[in-house]
């Protein structure tokens, strides 16, 4: 009997749009203008180049649009494409403590479009697809929304790590897309267990966070999803005990160490966990440099202070990762680099890793005066799920200034919450090198609207030049 994966898909086809808590609705329709506006700004990178040369080159029959770009091409290459520009600047919010939106919205976003879906239900199967790939994370100890699951994690082997969960909640919601049912939505899920990554993340994180192939290229694991769903419709079987096998099923052949079963069903469909600890990202890095960034930010901002007036930075929190600067991807993983670009005051966006900012004297010759060490007090993030914490001390006209903070800006259910203002906003300064200012208007409006609209078509004219 199929109870794991059965109850997965039933949820993601049962569920109905007035069952969704008005928070649930909020942060889905902020996750995709987030994901949305990070794929535009990603057309200025050099891999941002290189994925709309092999979306051209795919092409396929005209079903999905690639964001930023004029071409339609088939669910499968928009998918790949639009997967990899959402992950490209590290700058798309972080669910279940990983970047699952960039395996679940290209998904939905392809096939809704392709279907001919209305913004309703393409909120509906994205808001079904977070979740399910949340409680797969937090099965397999990747997140915690509970001091029980700290503990849990921490007396576990995390070394393993990686999004290949998600594969299961893109299938899902594009089976709710297609109207699949329950019983082609379970083979969907299935399939997709099966055409998912290795856990790539941590070799990736041991080669020194340099190279392109990120997180384990999750456009790559899309094109799974949408073969999955696409092939469930047609009748194509897949394995549908997966998820309720421990010794041989999912985690065992992915490589996961832990497996916590059951935790994936609890409240399910009662309560949902995948915004309950969500970061929207205010800037383009690695999401464990953020609540020093906040530090930073707030002294230099207060107290007007420039860079040549600072002697030395010592922050205190998680993190150090890559010293390197060999790519945006080592960039974004290099926290002196992150703190001498915030300190000079680059405008926080794709300027964070231009080549301009990347090769300025100016702010590598800062990164020798910046230094860090752990937070002093581990017992926070111990006890609370949802902490953050981190200090910031900075020596400038002959004094220290300091600043410590518990939560990230951004984080959820905090009083540094991101607002719709924040998206808005952040959208923005996304989209100004690729669309203009009357189509981000509209874009915007779209996107603020989302499930009024009739058809997902409306929005991809407005993201599109």
């Amino acid at each position: 009997m199929s109870e794991i994966t059965r109850a997965l898909a039933g949820f993601a086809i049962d569920t109905t749009w007035e069952e969704l808590p008005e928070s649930v609705l909020r942060d889905t329709r902020m996750v995709i203008m987030e994901h949305i506006g990070t794929a535009l700004a990603a057309h200025s990178t050099e891999k941002g180049k290189m994925m709309a040369a092999l979306g051209r080159r795919y092409g396929g029959p005209p079903e999905a649009s690639l964001i930023g770009l004029s071409e339609k091409v088939s669910c499968s290459t928009a998918a790949l494409v639009n997967g990899e520009l959402m992950i490209t600047l590290d700058y798309s919010d972080i669910i279940a403590g990983g970047h699952d939106g960039t395996y679940v919205l290209p998904t939905t976003l392809a096939i809704a479009e392709s279907t001919g879906a209305t913004g309703k239900e393409l909120m509906l199967a994205t808001a079904v697809g977070l979740e399910i790939s949340a409680r797969l994370a937090r099965a397999v100890g990747r997140y915690s929304i509970t001091t029980e699951d700290l503990q849990r994690n921490r007396t576990g082997t995390r070394g393993l790590t990686g999004n290949a969960y998600s594969n299961l909640g893109a299938a899902a919601g594009a089976g709710r897309l297609l109207k699949l049912g329950i019983e082609k939505t379970l083979h969907s899920m299935g399939i997709a267990a099966h055409l998912c990554m290795v856990l790539s993340y941590s070799r990736w994180g041991v080669g020194g966070y340099k190279y392109m192939a990120k997180y384990g290229v999750p456009g790559w694991q899309s094109t799974g999803a949408v073969t999955a769903a696409l092939l469930a419709e047609m009748g194509y079987t897949g394995d549908t005990t997966v998820l309720d096998e421990n010794q041989r099923g999912f985690c065992h052949f992915v490589g996961y160490p832990n497996y916590y079963p059951e935790v994936v069903t609890e409240n399910l469909g009662k309560e949902w966990i995948f915004n309950l600890i969500l970061h929207y990202k205010p800037y383009p890095c690695c999401g464990v440099f953020h609540s020093v960034l906040d530090c930073v930010y707030s002294i230099i901002e207060q107290n007007s202070i420039l860079p040549g007036e600072i002697e030395s930075v010592k922050v205190f929190g998680a993190g150090g990762m890559s010293n390197d600067l060999s790519s945006i991807s080592a960039a974004q993983f290099n926290m002196p680099y992150n703190i001498a670009v915030a300190v000079h005051r680059v405008r926080r966006g794709v300027e964070w890793v231009d080549p301009d900012t990347m090769t300025n004297p100016k702010i590598l010759n800062f990164m020798s005066k910046v230094s860090g060490g752990p937070y002093p007090d581990a017992r926070i993030a111990e006890q609370d799920p949802t902490a953050r914490p981190a200090k910031a001390e900075i020596v400038a006209r002959g004094k220290t200034f300091a600043n410590e903070v518990k939560y990230r800006r951004g984080d959820t259910f905090t009083d540094v919450a991101w607002t719709e203002a924040d998206a808005v906003e952040k959208f923005k300064h996304n989209a100004e090198r690729i669309l203009t200012r009357g189509k981000t208007e509209k874009a915007i409006e779209a996107l603020l609207k989302l499930e009024k609209l009739d058809n997902i078509s409306e929005l991809m004219r407005h993201v599109t030049p």
